[in-house]
């Protein structure tokens, strides 16, 4: 479903939302000399795989490692003094946080951060770093979210939200402006959306220029497939939140839209669409080897969604498309895992686990088949103990460096016809 397929006139419509294009225009006078003006980058691979020519707007180069600076800064900049002098309370696992901790430095503002426990160490010690008092509370975000609130109300700290706020909009809502001044003729932008801030920000934006302009640019939001609380929201035209939320994408990891920012996306965006884990680590491989670019599973879902091809799939022809990198605020942990399920999708790392016969020689010749075959092994987990193993078998898993789809299933078949029987383990 399509959010903006009704017969509302567009000018009237967007005049009576929430955040205007003068708002984000505002905003960005805020953020003149506070923040990047992130590069954009030219993916020829993109644009073979996709048919359209491809630019990325590289906000996970942002300061703080992702746009979220840019909503921080406008809210925390519009308080009053006597607001300031209260401090600001927020909670976030990772993006939000640091851009609050760095706005609140720049601002001269005490802020408060509460992370979840169990945050990546490398987002735990960055927002420490900008200057921030960072407390551990809660084993999600959104106890995190429930602690901040309370100490807001306790305190008279100001809760700076991390979406639902008008402030915050425009300020997301920049980069929309910055977007168009460096690729005036694009017809259709992409990106991720959690609670939805960012993806309302741009559309008010691009569509009120567009407008300017007589022409149409299309605005398209990306959700991971298990953490996608829009579609089923608006196809009820009402806040739908999501029981359960699973993905690797922990920046748009979001059950519920917010109230401000679905008023805008339900009137101004053209699609949201979904796309799967897999694609999303495949997107994060293929950023890193085509356009050296580190970003994270949130700021890579508008990649994985050209790789799926959801634009031809929900009927856009785009020929300039747009794609914002949100973030790049990963941790190496989580990276590696990543890059190895990124590299198994593409069938380029292959585990299998086989059962043998306890006797000497099978190990030789599984290897010679795989050295035959062409693949490099990378580990080998042998074991002849277990609940499901006889007396006389042996377990062996093989974790193997291969080339491709074509050249996996080359390894596999000369494994069977060796007589073995490889089962293919899913990492």
């Amino acid at each position: 479903m399509s959010p903006t397929d009704t017969q509302k006139d567009p000018m009237t419509t967007q005049d009576a939302l929430p955040v205007s294009v003068t708002d984000v225009e505002s905003a960005a006078e805020l953020l003149a000399g506070v923040v990047d003006r992130t590069p954009i980058q030219h993916s020829r691979a993109l644009g073979l795989l996709s048919d359209s020519e491809v630019f990325l707007k590289c906000e996970n180069l942002q300061r703080a490692g992702s746009f979220k600076v840019r909503g921080a800064y406008v809210r925390m900049a519009r308080l009053s003094d006597e607001e300031k002098a209260r401090g600001v309370v927020a909670a976030s696992a990772g993006n939000h946080a640091q851009g609050v901790a760095q706005a609140a430095r720049a601002l001269g503002i005490k802020a408060r951060i509460y992370m979840p426990l169990g945050v990546a160490l490398p987002k735990l010690t960055a927002t420490k770093d900008h200057g921030a008092e960072v407390i551990l509370h809660g084993h999600n975000v959104d106890e995190a979210l429930a602690e901040a609130k309370r100490y807001a109300d306790s305190s008279g700290a100001v809760f700076v939200h991390p979406f639902d706020n008008a402030d915050i909009i425009a300020g997301q809502g920049t980069i929309g402006l910055e977007l168009l001044e460096q690729l005036p003729d694009v017809d259709t932008v992409v990106m991720g959306v959690g609670g939805g801030g960012l993806l309302a920000g741009v559309a008010t934006a691009v569509k009120a220029k567009a407008r300017e302009l007589g022409r149409e640019i299309r605005v398209v939001g990306v959700q991971a497939e298990h953490a996608a609380a829009y579609p089923p929201s608006l196809a009820a035209d009402a806040l739908v939140p999501l029981e359960k939320v699973s993905t690797i994408a922990d920046g748009i990891a979001v059950g519920t839209p917010g109230q401000l920012p679905f008023q805008i996306i339900k009137e101004l965006v053209d699609d949201v669409v979904t796309v799967s884990e897999d694609s999303l680590a495949q997107a994060l491989v293929f950023l890193l080897e085509r356009s050296k670019l580190v970003v994270e599973p949130a700021g890579a879902v508008g990649v994985a969604a050209l790789l799926e091809g959801k634009l031809a799939e929900a009927g856009i022809d785009s020929k300039k498309t747009a794609v914002i990198l949100s973030g790049g605020n990963i941790d190496p942990l989580l990276m590696l895992k990543v890059i190895q399920r990124g590299l198994s999708v593409a069938g380029r790392y292959l585990t299998v686990r086989m059962m043998l016969e306890d006797r000497a020689g099978e190990l030789a010749t599984i290897s010679r088949v795989i050295a035959e075959s062409d693949a490099n092994v990378t580990r080998v987990d042998h074991t002849r103990i277990g609940g499901s193993l006889s007396m006389g078998d042996v377990a062996i898993t093989i974790d193997m460096e291969t080339k491709g789809h074509v050249h996996s299933e080359t390894v596999l078949n000369n494994l069977r016809a060796e007589g073995f029987q490889p089962v293919i383990v899913k990492l």
